[in-house]
Order: C-alpha cells, then structure tokens, then sequence
C-alpha cells in the first residue's frame, strides 16, 4: 500500500547552520577564555578543588562565578544567550526542539566554559524564573526580568523542606496575613532545603501554605521575598557528590513581607512551581543524552589507540558489545526526545500536561539514567586513567547523577508514566476508567 505522506527525520536547515554558528563563536570567544589565566583550572583534574573554597563552607570560589558570567556576558553580547527567552526580552523565541538539539550537541563536546551545567550555566541560556515573572509577577515584578537576565537580580527557588521533598503539598512552611507599622503583608515562619544559589540571592521565590490542609494542591503561596528580610538565616550548606555546593538549608523566622510580595494567586502558588517543569526536563534530558554520547566516543577512541597485549582493546567483544548497547539506547532515546520536543513546541503547557508529560518523563529518566552508566562504562573502558580526575568521566557521573533524584526523582517520573499507561491520568483516563477489567473479563472489586 503506497502514501503520499513522507516523514521526515531532518533537523531544520537553519537549525544546523545556528549549530555552526554556536561552534564558531565557542572557537572564537569561549575557548580563549577558558585557556587564559590558567582558567583551565576548572576544568582538568584540578576542578573540584578550584571552584570549591572550602574555607568558606564549600561554595563556589568567587573567580569561578566571575568567569562564568563573563562567558555569559560574551554570548548576551553575541545574540546567543537568550535564544530561548520571547523576543520582546531580546531572544529569538528558541523551540523547544531548537534547545534540546543545543543542549545536547554542547554536552557532546565533553567539559568546558560553553556549558557547565554543574552550575545550570550555558551560553545558551534557560530561565525558568524568567518565564515565572512573565506569566505570574505584578507588573513591578516582571519589571525585574531584565535585571534576572543580565544577573543584577538572582532569585532562589525555595519549595523543598527538610522533612518534604517529592511531595510539596505536606510542607510546614506557614504564612499568615499580619500587619506590621500599619502596613498589611503576611508573616512567614518555616525551612526550607537546596535553595540553590542562596549565597548571592537577592530574593526568594519562598512557597508556603497560607490555607488548607497537608495534602491539599490549594492552599500553597508564593512570595517573592527579599534575601535581606530580618528572620532570615542560611543554617548550613550541603555538600553533595559533586563540590562545589550552593545548596543550603534555610530558615525563615517570624519573616515579614508586605501585600507587594505576593507572587501570582493566593493559594494557587504550586502553579508556578509547575510552569516550566515541562520545559527544564526535555532540556536536562537533551544535556544528559548528549553527556552520553561523548562517553561513548570518547571509549570507542581510546579503545582504538589503547593496545595491551599487542592488539587494541576494540577489537574485544567485552568492550564493544557493552558500548553498542549504549550507542543503541542513545539513538533511540534521541528520536523520543526530538519528536517530544517538537510536539511540545506545537502545544500550550495546558495541552502539554494532559497529553505528553508521560513522554517527557520517559526522556528525562531514561536520559539520566543512561548517562551514568555511559559515563560508568566510560572508566571501565579506560581502566585506571579513567577512574582518576584526569579524565572527566567521574565528573560527569557525579554531576548527571543527581539529576536522577532532583529534576523529579525517576520514582516519580515512573509513576506519572505509569499514570498514563493505566489510564489514572492523562487522555486514556476517560476510555480506560469504566472499563477497567481483569483479563478474565471481571470487573475489579473497589478498594477500601
């Protein structure tokens, strides 16, 4: 049976020829920078060591930030780094798959300055806070995206507790309407954990329950509140798997913010926690993937150079057959990300939620998942030198690593998938609720 219908797997022309463009400006802007002044530093073996200054509880060494933001300066300058951002903020309202086939194409390229997502940094930018002021801040707020953009102003994310992560409808953090000098405003007591970037913070998105009970999905508020309130305190940073940390515990006591903090509705505050869920994890997705592929590659050289016994390791079935089945899984995993990404670049967040969150949780877990084991087979393959800091396998490892527990756990994205598969949630609900049987034709008896 003939079609008419093609499909066609090509990625844009004017998509490649950006790629080309984004490669020419790291050969010629980011590259010299990264080499000048010793910054290679933070990048060779010695990297956890010279971003960390463990002198001062772990955070990022302050010459490490300056570089990261001159190499972002450089790309604003450019035209690069807000290619994702609408164009009335100057960027060139980047797709969804425009940025997963960057994101991915720069973590191919292995360590350096052009995309260090250790610290979310590229120059090609993602602002999830950006898109919050757009959609929800009062007009004063959004008048701070310019200022979020260029740095001026660096906001926080404070919605994970010490004793809630996963689940933020059981937070304890509380905020009660209250008057302070005759102004109205609201009084904030709670803690919260991995307020990333508090150490030059100057507000936090600080969510907390203003009505309802543990569980309930209403009831959560968000504040946009100044880092330098009285009752504020960074308790202690969390050093992690992969140093330097930015990630500290916090508490707010008897903090007082007036009615302008209010950030979007009153008891519908998990909205904008939700609002970009959908576009950071294709992308993370994206970055994970493309980690992968350069393991891989990287293996497959040295493989071919390496000669012990007088023959090259490729020529071992023990190390080819692990790699192909990693090769496999990165070519299939990357048409589920590509045809994710273009399909949500056809679809509003609404639409997105209902009908493909299931395949955008598919693409981060998996993608996150097969990034460490391509960076564990990676020191397999290169034996010693590949379990030491001269090459950057352990690095990717320890940073991709945690993207399997904090962009959603791979338990939570697995159980949105499973959601849709049965039919609980998603465009099957409706079809598969009344009929839900057991093969044997028997309706299941309802649970107590």
């Amino acid at each position: 049976m003939s079609s008419n219908v093609e499909m066609n797997f090509d990625l844009p022309s004017g998509l490649i020829a950006y790629l080309e463009q984004l490669d020419a400006f790291i050969e010629a802007e980011i590259r010299p920078l990264e080499r000048a002044d010793d910054n290679i530093r933070f990048f060779d073996h010695r990297r956890e060591w010279a971003r960390t200054d463990f002198e001062r509880g772990g955070l990022p060494r302050a010459e490490w930030e300056l570089l990261l933001q001159r190499a972002k300066n450089l790309a604003d300058a450019a035209g690069h780094y807000r290619f994702a951002l609408p164009k009335k903020y100057g960027g060139r309202d980047g797709s969804d798959l425009w940025m997963a086939v960057i994101r991915e194409h720069f973590a191919a390229k292995g360590l350096g300055l052009h995309n260090d997502l250790q610290n979310e940094h590229s120059i090609v930018g993602n602002f999830p806070l950006v898109t919050m002021l757009d959609l929800y801040g009062r007009p004063e707020q959004r008048a701070m995206i310019e200022g979020a953009i260029t740095g001026a102003y660096r906001i926080t994310f404070g919605l994970t507790e010490p004793r809630h992560g996963s689940d933020a409808t059981h937070m304890e953090t509380r905020a009660v309407r209250s008057t302070r000098n005759g102004a109205a405003g609201w009084l904030i007591n709670g803690e919260k954990m991995w307020t990333t970037g508090m150490h030059t913070a100057t507000h936090c998105a600080l969510f907390a329950r203003t009505s309802g009970k543990d569980g309930d999905a209403r009831g959560i508020t968000c504040f946009l509140v100044p880092t330098g309130a009285d009752g504020i305190n960074i308790e202690e940073y969390l050093w992690t798997f992969n140093m330097p940390t930015d990630h500290p515990r916090v508490s707010f006591t008897n903090v007082f913010v007036a009615e302008d903090a209010l950030f979007g509705e009153v008891d519908r505050g998990l909205t904008l926690a939700q609002c970009f869920v959908h576009q950071n994890r294709i992308r993370q997705a994206a970055s994970s993937l493309g980690a992968a592929v350069y393991c891989i590659n990287e293996s497959i050289k040295y493989a071919r150079a390496r000669k012990p016994f007088g023959r090259a390791l490729a020529e071992n079935q023990a190390i080819q057959w692990p790699l192909v089945e990693l090769a496999t899984q990165v070519e299939m995993l990357r048409l589920l990300i590509r045809k994710t990404a273009w399909e949500m670049s056809r679809m509003t967040q609404q639409e997105i939620e209902k009908n493909l969150s299931d395949k955008v949780s598919m693409c981060n877990y998996w993608a996150n998942r097969l990034c460490c084991e391509a960076a564990d087979r990676a020191m397999q393959v290169h034996g010693g030198i590949g379990y030491s800091r001269h090459t950057p396998f352990e690095h990717i490892y320890r940073h991709h690593r945690r993207y399997r527990i904090t962009e959603g756990s791979e338990e939570i994205q697995m159980r949105k998938v499973a959601g849709f598969l049965f039919g609980y949630m998603g465009p099957q609900r409706e079809k598969m609720q009344p009929a839900a049987t057991y093969s044997d034709g028997v309706r299941p008896a309802a649970s107590n």
